[in-house]
């Protein structure tokens, strides 16, 4: 069946907008009503999307304020969600102010690397070795390459992977605060062409998966792709018994038994209860890819007995944000990252530590009240 015909594939003033719009409603017989209301320009999406009809809106809410002791972020935050799941905002609040209550999280990035894998086709093993050691050698030439595409970025390193007659690159690149995908892409084409041409590798995709992007992956499990970061929050036992109406044991067991045992037996990439869906509000509300919650789906979350007060820690090894470029240019995902002191220059690892800081409250709360039997009861009086 053919689509709606003599449109623009690509416009940007109001009118290419509402064109392709009837023309979509004519041929579909829905009414566009709503999608038709947005409060910014079309130019605003002209880098973000292509055959725009207008805008799905959803929900914003906020959780906190949260008070974090991080390597970034310092201080106290209010954290934009934007969400269709009823009782999240409010377990995420209930966790934040049990934080708040025993003197604040505790956040920190370990690692911040963006990847890239390109694939080549080689000749045999030896081939790869020769490969290889010439990229030892020129390491200094194509970390030249890359600058010449950006005046962002910077190659960090490169790890090889041989195997049979393909040739695995994993491209590290330092790239600020974008979250920097487009650009090693670019940067990572820019170097793989100086390889075609000096060592007689031939470029079978700029992305081999060994990336690897936008899929869960033991690589970045336990390597971390974008930025390894980690909270913690020590809560007392009075907290938790008055806050989140259980019990250190009874959380600790749960934790165990759950996120640990249950995760072991489903053989997920990650160890969590539910860390993707504060990551997706997040990455929604501030203009992120929300591919890239797949990341945030392999957080591990521990729960601990210190001396009867409840120890609680996230890592995440790959949250995979920027301040600057993508979505963040949008005008409503601009006003969120505001809110948080996050938009533009020097707000990507502060960002990335709030993220874990937010999940390491949706993790207490929900655990919490798995522990005490209430989980059902949260969703019947928010989620209905």
């Amino acid at each position: 069946m053919a689509g709606p015909k003599g449109l623009k594939n690509r416009g940007y003033s109001h009118s290419d907008v509402d064109e392709r719009r009837r023309a979509v409603e004519e041929f579909t017989g829905a009414r566009l009503e709503s999608i038709s209301k947005f409060c910014f320009s079309s130019e605003a999406a002209s880098k973000n999307i292509e055959n725009m009809i207008g805008a799905t809106q959803i929900p914003l809410g906020f959780a906190g304020p949260v008070a974090i002791s991080g390597d970034y972020a310092k201080g106290e935050f209010i954290v934009p969600l934007a969400t269709t799941e009823g009782a999240l905002v409010a377990s995420v609040s209930r966790g934040m102010s049990a934080i708040n209550e025993s003197g604040g999280a505790r956040t920190g990035v370990f690692w911040d690397h963006m990847t890239r894998a390109p694939v080549f086709r080689v000749r045999d093993i030896d081939h790869s070795r020769e490969i290889m050691d010439w990229i030892d050698a020129n390491f200094g030439v194509l970390s030249d390459g890359v600058k010449s595409t950006t005046s962002h970025g910077s190659l960090h390193s490169i790890e090889p992977y041989p195997v049979g007659r393909s040739l695995f690159l994993r491209f590290l690149f330092d790239t600020g605060d974008a979250m920097g995908m487009n650009m090693a892409t670019i940067a990572t084409e820019a170097a793989c062409r100086l390889i075609e041409a000096e060592t007689g590798a031939v470029l079978v995709s700029v992305s081999g998966n060994m990336c690897s992007d936008k899929k869960p992956a033991a690589i970045n499990m336990i390597k971390g792709r974008g930025k390894t970061v980690a909270a913690e929050a020590l809560i007392p036992a009075d907290v938790v018994e008055r806050k989140l109406g259980s019990s250190t044991a009874a959380i600790v067991e749960t934790g165990y038994r759950k996120n640990l045992v249950g995760s072991a037996m489903a053989v997920t990439i990650g160890a969590n209860a539910h860390a993707a869906n504060m990551v997706a509000a997040m990455y929604i509300a501030t203009g992120q890819d929300p591919a890239q919650v797949v990341g945030g789906s392999m957080t591990v979350t521990t729960f601990e007995d210190s001396g009867g007060d409840l120890y609680a820690a996230v890592r995440m090894p790959s949250v995979e944000v920027g301040t600057v470029g993508g979505g963040t240019r949008l005008p409503c995902q601009s006003e969120a990252l505001a809110m948080m002191g996050c938009l533009g220059d020097g707000g990507a690892r502060k960002l990335s530590e709030i993220v874990a800081a937010t999940v390491l409250a949706g993790e207490i709360s929900t655990i919490a009240a798995q522990a005490a039997g209430h989980l059902g009861k949260a969703h019947r009086e928010l989620g209905r």
